[in-house]
């Protein structure tokens, strides 16, 4: 038995901000980090600014944890070209507004969540970990980590460095159940808005429960299918862009192909006729030169006396030819036959 639930990013965005749905954000983030998790609060972010647009630039969720620890949530259903940027800055800010001017830099870590439903070129990886740790020496093996210890009768350094996590559902392959981790329960959640009924992972079952679309009042449901489409409604647009960006660039690249073609063709028509040229030249200037050595060989036998009928059978002239040769020559009119 499987449940429809709302889209995990619509649902960051309205109902787990409520205090009675921390449970499943809270189960989510214990699965994700591998330890016990507990939603403390939904933070504003100080640094929501206006756009162009007059839209408010926000996080999706922002969520106190334990020990002051900070979750920030971004779900990304389009290809866009400075998002890894955007969640630098999304974590980035979530550690600047941790502190006061003139006060000690009492960074609490921060954990970011992106929810990718394009693929970054994955091959089959759909969870992605990226931390800094520690400073590595570059002479000696010696490591510095990016921790701190801001109380001074604690012997306990805490990691404060963002720690990103990047997860690509539809990378997820969701018909080895048998192999699952508790996480990966929730990462087939995040890809087809289902909850199993036999699912174990922590707030997965009060997922189901409690955003359970058949659950959803009237009203509830209009704002969601709204949402819904205006997305679907946003992928049409940018599918029917890419196909004509496609369309244009294919025309473009055949004009210049053909451009490029007939320019490389005539350069090409050009060499192999001027090489075609030179061959048949000097062919035709072999030929030639032997038909002037044959003549002047004619020629010269005849002055030493040579017979006509000698001189034909050795340089392959008819009697004929050779009589014109040497009346052209020599101006004579007596010629010798035999």
């Amino acid at each position: 038995m499987e449940r429809t639930i709302i889209s995990f990013d619509y649902a960051i965005k309205t109902v787990l901000r409520d205090k009675a749905n921390f449970d499943i954000l809270s189960g989510f983030l214990t699965e994700m980090l591998k330890r016990p998790v507990v939603v403390q609060e939904i933070l504003e972010s100080e640094g929501n600014t206006q756009d162009r647009d007059g839209k408010v630039n926000r996080l999706d969720l922002k969520a106190k944890i334990d020990d002051g620890e900070i979750a920030v949530f971004e779900v990304q259903y389009f290809d866009q070209i400075d998002f890894m940027g955007k969640i630098l800055f999304n974590a980035s800010k979530a550690v600047v507004e941790q502190v006061s001017t003139g006060q000690l830099y009492d960074v609490k870590k921060v954990y970011s969540v992106n929810i990718s439903h394009y693929g970054f070129d994955a091959k089959k990886e759909y969870v992605f970990v990226a931390n800094l740790s520690g400073f590595k020496g570059t002479h000696f093996d010696e490591t510095i980590p990016f921790s701190q210890n801001l109380d001074p009768l604690s012997s306990v350094s805490k990691e404060i460095h963002p720690e990103y996590f990047l997860i690509l559902p539809k990378k997820f392959n969701e018909k080895k159940q048998e192999s699952w981790s508790a996480f990966d329960e929730w990462v087939y959640v995040l890809k087809t808005s289902l909850v199993k009924s036999d699912f174990t992972a922590a707030g997965i079952q009060a997922a189901g429960e409690k955003l359970d679309v058949l659950k959803m009042t009237p009203q509830q449901r209009a704002e969601y299918e709204a949402n819904q489409q205006t997305i679907m409604t946003q992928k049409s647009q940018m599918y029917t862009a890419e196909l004509k960006g496609r369309k244009e660039g294919e025309t473009k690249g055949r004009k210049e192909g053909r451009a490029k073609g007939r320019k490389e063709g005539r350069k090409e028509g050009e060499a192999i006729g001027l090489e075609k040229g030179e061959a048949i030249g000097l062919e035709k200037g072999e030929a030639i030169g032997l038909e002037k050595g044959i003549i002047q060989m004619a020629v010269n036998a005849y002055k030493e006396g040579v017979p006509i009928d000698k001189i034909s059978s050795f340089t392959g002239l008819t009697v004929e030819k050779i009589k014109k040769i040497v009346e052209k020559s020599s101006n004579t009119k007596t010629i010798k036959t035999q």
